[in-house]
Order: structure tokens, then C-alpha cells, then sequence
């Protein structure tokens, strides 16, 4: 490609490791300082929460440290909510190579979060318990804000500049149309509820079951059509800073994201969580679990995010993000120091299993040993057990292109494609 035709396509994508590398030589950047407040009211006591601002990528090297943030709203009974708090971080720390770089982890973590989900789900089923969760599962590394999630606790962004972004997708089937053709065209039923024949009233439904969803983890008895794969989106801040206040549906439905961030703004993130539970009350009442987790990423020279003016809302969100793309004529995208401005490092949404780990997944360095890339369980290639083919695909399977997976992981990717009805695994 010629000089002419590179200066024609504007600037060049920038590696995450070199951004963070050029943080690494400014003596000037230093890490920010995490705070977080928490509130909450419970109307059926099924919202759980998770906050961890002492993790290490390494353990004992304390210069690793991240923070993780999570909203688990749970439904039919408690007991997926809990599952997750307690298995999630766990497995994606499994999910990652030990012995790598921080930009290579930061780089791995997309990846991680979606093997992680899928792994506990398919842990959780095979306890044989029915309920669900949503997840919305928040990891703090510098700068850089990596969102995991699925169902419909929302995680936004507040930045200095005053827009307000959304970093969840909410998996709703009553607003969300291509997951309502993901979930018709994976096999089930999407409709209103009908009382004795009756009108159709409330919201859609996905039934057997009549889940609001299409995402969650547990919901064995609804079908593997309602999948754990989550949105993931990965964002770096400028050395401004920035507020995430994730919530569960308890907020959103009585307050849009600009109302719950300008509630609070200029205030401590403890007290913070606690303005924006009490206008969701005042403007809905308590009609559900309200549970609000406020995290402000901030210079560490500053107690407290500024407030600023609002600027006047752009459909262009690339006023606020600084996305990385080949047909951007920003000259001054790659200046991260700009305050409001955010790095976009990644985004992928799609539920197919297939498309999110890819096919340069990590081999396994143990030579006739392969492990599967969702459960990380050892296995030998027998019993007509192979990488990428084999007999475990259904007639209406394509071929696998992905990562090598073990028998139960192969069966789970089927169902939640619709090539093979759901049959939950049992362990004893």
C-alpha cells in the first residue's frame, strides 16, 4: 500500500499495547484512584452485588491490582445470583494464561469474560437448579474499563466532557429485535402473556418459561436458546476520569441514564449511589429489588469527580469516543489526554459461541493433551474425541472452526444454537 493510499484512509488503528506503553513512559500518568459507593432496597430480596478492589493479575505482586464490580439480579429463587457472585471471578482468572504482560491480559479479558459466563452456566445447570441471574460483571485495570453482560443491568459512563454512554446492551425481548430473532430462530417462542384467553398484556416473553430475557445464566428450565454469552466492551478513560454506575433494572426502569448521572453529579460516590436509589423511588416507587453500585475512576490528586456542564447530546457518539476506525478524519483522536475523550478498544455483542473465541485460541503447551476452551477440563483426543470435527455435531451442525471444546461444551454450543433440544447435565 502506497504512502498516498495510507494518508487517503486517515490514521492507523493504535495496538493496545502501545497506548499503554506510551503510558508506561510518561512519568506524568499515574494510576487512578478507584472509589465506589453502594446502595440498595430490597422489595424480594434478589439482587446481589460484588465488589473486589484488592484483585492481582499476579498473585502477591500488589503493583497487579485491579478492581471488579458486579450487579447479579436474580429471579425464580436466589440461588443462580449467588452461583455467580461466587464462580465468576474465578473462572475468568482460569480462562487467562498466567505469565503474560498486563497489555496481553487487558488484550485476553474479552475472550475471558465469554468463556467465563458460558463455564458458569454450565456449572450452575448441572446442579439442577432452575432459577437465573442477570450479570453485569465490571473490571478496573488503570484506565481501562473492561464491561461484561447479560439480561438487563445496565452499567453507564459518565465522563467529564458530560455525555452520558451506555457500556451494556440490554438483552429485553421486548426492545431488543435481533435477540427476538435469535431466540425464534434458535427455537423458541416469543409472545405476550395470555390469561385465560384474554387479551395479551405485559411485556414479550420467551416461552417455555416466559423470560423477559434473552440472555442469563441458569434458566435451565427455559431453554438453552436464553444463552450466558455476554456483550463485552472494553474502554481506556483519558487521565480525566470518569463515573460507571451500574445498576439493576430497579433503577432503569424508573430512570433513563442521563437522569441517574445527573442526580449525582458533583457528589462522592458514596453518597452518590445512595441519591441516585432514593430518585428512582421518588419517581417509581419501590416496585422491584433497587440496587446501585457507583464508581468514580479519577485522577489521584482529586476526592471527588468535578461535575461539568452538560453538553448538548450528539447522535455522533464519537464526540465521546475516540473509536479507533480506518475511516476516522479526527486528527485529534489518539490524544487520550483530552478530557471526556474515550478510548474505544473493543465491542462484541454477537451470541454465537463460534465468533467470540475465535480460532487463535491459546494451545495448550502439553503435547497430546487438549483442553477444552470453555471448561479448561485436560483431555486425550479418544473415543473419537477430535480437534474441530468428530461426531458430536447434530446433521444440521456445520463444521466446528473454533478452539478445541470437550464433549458436554460441544453439546451446550449446539443447544444454545438450536441444533439439539436442551437437556440439562445432572452431576450427582
Amino acid at each position: 500500500m502506497s504512502q498516498a493510499e495510507v494518508s487517503r484512509m486517515g490514521p492507523s488503528l493504535v495496538p493496545l499495547a502501545t497506548l499503554i506503553g506510551r503510558e508506561l513512559r510518561n512519568e506524568k500518568v499515574e494510576r487512578p484512584c478507584v472509589k465506589y459507593g453502594q446502595a440498595g432496597l430490597a422489595k424480594k430480596g434478589e439482587d446481589y452485588f460484588l465488589i473486589k478492589t484488592d484483585c492481582q493479575r499476579v498473585p502477591g505482586d500488589s503493583s497487579t491490582l485491579f478492581s471488579v464490580f458486579a450487579i447479579f439480579d436474580g429471579h425464580n429463587g436466589i440461588s443462580a445470583a449467588i452461583f455467580a457472585k461466587e464462580s465468576l471471578l474465578n473462572n475468568v482468572m482460569s480462562a487467562i494464561p498466567q505469565d503474560i504482560s498486563r497489555e496481553e491480559w487487558l488484550q485476553a479479558l474479552p475472550r475471558a469474560l465469554v468463556v467465563s459466563f458460558v463455564k458458569t452456566d454450565i456449572e450452575f445447570q448441572q446442579k439442577g437448579e432452575t432459577s437465573g441471574t442477570t450479570a453485569t460483571f465490571v473490571l478496573v485495570d488503570g484506565w481501562t474499563v473492561t464491561v461484561a453482560s447479560v439480561g438487563d443491568s445496565r452499567c453507564i459512563l459518565d465522563t467529564q466532557g458530560g455525555v452520558v454512554s451506555l457500556l451494556t446492551v440490554d438483552h429485553r425481548l421486548e426492545e431488543n429485535a435481533e435477540e427476538r430473532e435469535r431466540v425464534t430462530a434458535s427455537g423458541g417462542e416469543v409472545g405476550r402473556l395470555n390469561v385465560f384467553g384474554a387479551n395479551e398484556v405485559g411485556p414479550l416473553r420467551c416461552w417455555p418459561g416466559g423470560l423477559c430475557l434473552s440472555r442469563s445464566i441458569g434458566d435451565t428450565d427455559v431453554g438453552e436458546f436464553i444463552v450466558p454469552i455476554p456483550h463485552v466492551k472494553q474502554v481506556k478513560l483519558s487521565n480525566a476520569g470518569g463515573r460507571l454506575i451500574i445498576a439493576s433494572d430497579g433503577i432503569w426502569d424508573a430512570l433513563s441514564s442521563d437522569m441517574a448521572a445527573k442526580s449525582c453529579r458533583g457528589l462522592p460516590a458514596e453518597l452518590a449511589a445512595k441519591l441516585v436509589v432514593k430518585e428512582a423511588l421518588r419517581s417509581r416507587g419501590l416496585k422491584d429489588d433497587t440496587t446501585c453500585l457507583v464508581v468514580d475512576i479519577i485522577p489521584s490528586d482529586q476526592p471527588v469527580l468535578p461535575p461539568t456542564p452538560r453538553k448538548k447530546h450528539n447522535m455522533l457518539t464519537s464526540l465521546l469516543f475516540g473509536k479507533k476506525s480506518l475511516n476516522s478524519t479526527n486528527k485529534a483522536t489518539n490524544k487520550l489526554s483530552a478530557v471526556g475523550v474515550v478510548e474505544e478498544l473493543f465491542e462484541e455483542g454477537s451470541a454465537m459461541l463460534v465468533e467470540r473465541l475465535g480460532k487463535d485460541f491459546p494451545v495448550n503447551s502439553n503435547p497430546g493433551i487438549f483442553r477444552c476452551a470453555v471448561c479448561q477440563a485436560d483431555q486425550t483426543p479418544t473415543d473419537g474425541l477430535m480437534v474441530n470435527s468428530g461426531p458430536f455435531f447434530s446433521p444440521a451442525s456445520k463444521p466446528w472452526e473454533g478452539p478445541f471444546l470437550c464433549t458436554n461444551c460441544r453439546k451446550k454450543k449446539d443447544a444454545m444454537e438450536g441444533k439439539r433440544p436442551s437437556r440439562p447435565m445432572v452431576t450427582a
